[in-house]
């Protein structure tokens, strides 16, 4: 399992939500919609990557850090996949320690740097430094702007964050109940909105490395705004590294949708197996009932909430005029949700 469907649909409702709101940036979201989605989901989750090496096939298989005991291909065994950089190797775990905390800013770090989190009340400060710092690229502003959606999706999703207030199957974000968001978030949500997952997955890795991410996580060389206000822990040694790993990120995202779609087919056996032997309208019936509408519309109107202080503190942003529309509130008005 990974966030893929969610995230991806956070992004898609926080484009709606900031146009609703006339926000500034919402023709740069417009005009790079695959990077800015794409941040909203690799702009953090740098595990994207296999955990495993079938033995009976040689191919790589699964998703990074969740443990593979058996080959999804063959039944058979497999063998642990590493990244190759610089003559050494490195398990998706350890790249995982590296970088997560480092994207994520307010939570996920090892405990090494925990020091380094960001308060989240200085959230809105950082994000807009980062921006400042490399306002010249355009399709860069966007995948950064994804990125935020991401950071507060995660905090209000796995209740980082006070602000969900769903009890679905066994609580708000959980091993069985991921899945029954996943289903009823790509089939009735996707559904209504006329979302072509296939290509928009397929849009997202197709776009490029942006340099504003080893900036926003401290990897690159210490510099403008963002390194003068927060001076510690920059660490360019591992830039090189980074890099690698974000492009093993966009060449394993292809893959690794292939396996998303699988388990999201309505006649999924894996799905009906991880929910506890739901079947896919019982699911859609529980999601409804838990409140997943509200909860998608909440987390969209705090992200945006973060973007809109962050365009507040961007001197090139913040005289824009805005130009308010009535898609999100008439969204609202037809899920019923605040």
């Amino acid at each position: 399992m990974s966030g893929l469907i969610g995230h991806t649909m956070y992004g898609i409702l926080v484009a709606k939500a900031a146009k609703g709101r006339g926000l500034p940036i919402t023709p740069i979201i417009e005009r790079h919609l695959p990077s800015f989605l794409c941040g909203a989901y690799l702009g953090c989750d740098i595990q994207v990557m296999p955990e495993a090496v079938c033995v009976d096939t040689g191919r790589a298989v699964g998703f990074g850090t969740v443990p593979l005991e058996k080959s999804p291909i063959t039944g058979g065994a497999v063998r642990p996949w590493v990244l190759v950089h610089d003559g050494q190797m490195y398990r998706p775990r350890q790249i995982h320690e590296l970088f997560y905390g480092r994207a994520h800013l307010v939570f996920g770090w090892a405990k090494p740097d925990v020091s380094l989190g960001v308060p989240w009340d200085h959230l809105a400060d950082y994000c807009a430094l980062a921006i400042r710092d490399d306002i010249s690229s355009e399709r860069g502003l966007a995948y950064a702007l994804g990125w935020m959606v991401h950071i507060v999706g995660d905090s209000l999703i796995k209740s980082v964050q006070p602000g969900i207030r769903m009890h679905l199957l066994d609580g708000v974000y959980t091993p069985r109940n991921r899945i029954v968001q996943d289903q009823f978030t790509f089939h009735t949500i996707g559904g209504e909105l006329g979302i072509d997952w296939l290509k928009t997955f397929r849009d997202m890795a197709a776009t490029p490395v942006e340099a504003i991410q080893p900036h926003y996580m401290r990897i690159s060389e210490k510099r403008g705004e963002l390194g003068k206000l927060f001076d510690e822990g920059w660490k360019p040694e591992l830039q090189p590294l980074l890099t690698a790993v974000l492009t093993e990120n966009r060449r394993w995202l292809p893959r690794h949708t292939e396996d998303v779609l699988r388990v999201a087919q309505r006649d999924s056996e894996e799905a009906k197996r991880v929910s506890g032997g739901l079947e896919h309208d019982k699911m859609i019936q529980i999601a409804e009932a838990a409140g997943m509408r509200q909860t998608l519309v909440t987390i969209a109107e705090q992200c945006a909430d973060l973007i809109e202080q962050v365009a507040m503190q961007v001197p090139e942003w913040r005289g824009l005029k805005r130009n308010p529309s009535n898609e999100w509130s008439e969204l609202k008005s037809k899920w019923r949700v605040g």
